[in-house]
């Protein structure tokens, strides 16, 4: 078996359980390549001897499986070093929420151990893809999102207004300080925090969220992954925030944004008796409720 290990390095717990991970594959004697950005972080690195690859460029198909150590925001970031490669990505909880990084940092021993007997299923998850009208808009190769395009302003606390085209009809104009457009991924993220619906990863789905709409009619609309959305712009200053995921850029004012569901997907490794509803239960608390 053949690993790739991510992580962020300015976190202690993050160094200790990748050293953690690192030993139990050591044990078992399976060929693993940290990030080499993350390796650097760890304390005399250049005496660690361990193998490295150097971001999207040296990955390939040969790996396995592909760890990230940190929290939902690790695994995100991990999203843009495997792109189109299909390698599947299991997330080691280090953080606090973990929609995404599932693996209680206590369980690494038992996430290998499954992983080695195969005793996990592979889900799939769409992504966005992005485009502008305006040539100046380069998003370069990192285009997608797995969890959410966000279009806000920027530089002035009005409102913007986002005139919004689905396959081409036109839905509705957005009066509000911007407009979310989520994957079912993402329904737990930005998205829900804006009163967005939780979406099951499977439904196949991407929301319409709008960040303080200036209406109170306006509501999140759930549409089918499917459909092609243009948004059209318009800004009492010069620029507006395009968020792909937790990278920022920003934008012309009266650009037109194209979004469609990706022409690739995420693979990710879900373990043993690890549901989303089990996910849902724990990182929301939802059994918390003195009646049950």
């Amino acid at each position: 078996m053949k690993v790739g290990i991510y992580g962020q390095t300015n976190n202690e717990t993050t160094i200790k359980y990748t050293e953690y991970l690192i030993e139990i594959l050591q044990d078992r004697k399976i060929d693993f390549f940290l990030e080499n950005n993350f390796c650097e972080g760890f304390e005399d690195a250049s005496g660690t001897g361990y193998p490295i690859f150097d971001g999207y460029e040296g990955l390939d198909k040969s790996f396995d499986v592909f760890f990230t150590v940190g929290g939902d925001g690790t695994f995100l970031r991990s999203v843009t070093l495997v792109r189109d490669l299909e390698i599947p990505i299991i997330g080691i909880n280090t953080g606090r929420l973990g929609f995404l990084a599932t693996v209680p940092k206590e369980n690494i021993s038992v996430a290998v151990e499954q992983i080695c007997k195969k005793e996990f299923r592979i889900g799939k998850r769409s992504l966005l893809s992005v485009s502008s009208s305006d040539e100046n808009d380069d998003f370069g190769a990192l285009n997608f999102a797995l969890n959410e395009v966000s279009v806000s302003r920027k530089n002035t606390a009005s409102m913007i207004k986002v005139d919004t085209y689905l396959d081409k009809e036109f839905l509705t104009t957005y009066w509000s300080d911007g407009l979310i457009v989520s994957t079912a991924t993402g329904s737990t993220g930005y998205s829900m925090s804006c009163g967005g619906p939780i979406i099951s990863p499977n439904s196949k789905s991407l929301v319409l969220t709008p960040i303080a709409p200036h209406s109170l009619a306006v509501r999140p609309l759930v549409i089918p992954e499917q459909t092609k959305i243009e948004l059209n712009i318009d800004s009492r200053v010069d620029e507006v925030l395009l968020t792909l995921d937790s990278r920022m850029y920003t934008i012309g004012n009266k650009s037109r944004v194209f979004i469609e569901r990706s022409k690739f997907s995420i693979r990710t490794i879900h373990l043993k008796n690890q549901t989303f509803i089990k996910t849902l239960r724990e990182k929301l608390l939802w059994g918390e409720d003195k009646r049950n």
